[in-house]
């Protein structure tokens, strides 16, 4: 047996727009009957288990582990702007209550990759002083790039940029596998030159083509991700997005669905 945990992300739920804001009981509830045993919330979908007690209650219920705290930022300049940092002490003093939870920074993409450069500049010095303040709480950081069209980290020139400006004495790297193919890379091939800073994983399909897939039904070879994860001594959670457009309507369904997988293609690995 290894020491690798599987959890689920909220953002199928985000796909069905504002239906489950604030509903986190329903989502473990969902979670749990997957089988998942951890799970990682977005912090809009908090509502009032923003309250540590509640949010200790809560998943206590459900038998579950709050394995990640997704942050979503803007972080477009030099230095966080003053809402940007107290938003981040908010939940850096929330994580007090939760001293094994990782704390997930991720930049909402812009609507281009313009001025590149210094963006890019600003995103880590801003990244840097959240996950130096969490740090010094002793928090577990760790940073997740994307791949929309205005992500200013989605090629693997961009990942160099980013790999080497994070201070590892503060945060890690997760890597996503779906947002890494989608940026032109090969997943297990990211993964294995940066192995030394992953402290987290993303699983996450896609289609040749680009699209979003339903787990297990696109390119994305997650036993051969897997396997290396346990040659290698992985210790963490590989946290389950999926983004397949069935989760607009049916994310309880496509969450479910993605449970049956890991139990029939990646628990056995672990």
């Amino acid at each position: 047996m290894t020491k690798i945990k599987v959890a689920v992300e909220t953002y199928s739920w985000e796909m069905a727009q504002e239906s489950y804001k604030g509903n986190l009981d329903h989502i473990m509830k969902i979670a749990k009957q997957a089988g998942f045993v951890g799970i990682e919330p977005e912090t809009s979908f908090f509502g009032d288990l923003s309250d540590p007690s509640r949010m200790k209650e809560t998943l206590d219920k459900h038998q579950l582990e709050l394995a990640v705290l997704c942050h979503v930022e803007d972080w477009r300049h030099s230095q966080e702007t003053a809402e940007e940092k107290a938003n981040a002490d908010q939940w850096i003093a929330f994580l007090q209550h939760f001293p094994d939870t990782i704390y997930l920074p991720v930049q909402m993409p812009g609507k281009d990759r313009s001025d590149l450069q210094e963006r890019q500049s600003n995103l880590i010095s801003c990244v840097n002083a959240l996950a130096e303040r969490a740090s010094d709480q002793g928090i577990t950081c760790s940073y997740h790039p994307n791949s929309p069209g205005g992500s200013v980290f989605r090629t693997y020139e961009d990942y160099q940029i980013l790999l080497n400006g994070l201070n590892p004495n503060w945060i890690g790297y997760t890597p996503d596998v779906g947002h890494i193919a989608k940026g032109g890379m090969d997943p297990l091939s990211i993964i294995k030159e940066f192995r030394s800073l992953v402290n987290l994983v993303h699983f996450k399909d896609m289609f040749a083509d680009g699209q979003w897939a339903p787990t297990g039904k696109g390119i994305i070879d997650f036993k051969s991700i897997t396997q290396f994860l346990v040659d290698t001594d992985y210790e963490g959670w590989i946290v389950m997005e999926d983004e397949c457009d069935e989760c607009i309507t049916d994310p309880d369904g496509v969450t479910l669905e993605d449970g049956q997988f890991i139990d029939q293609e990646i628990r056995t690995l672990l």
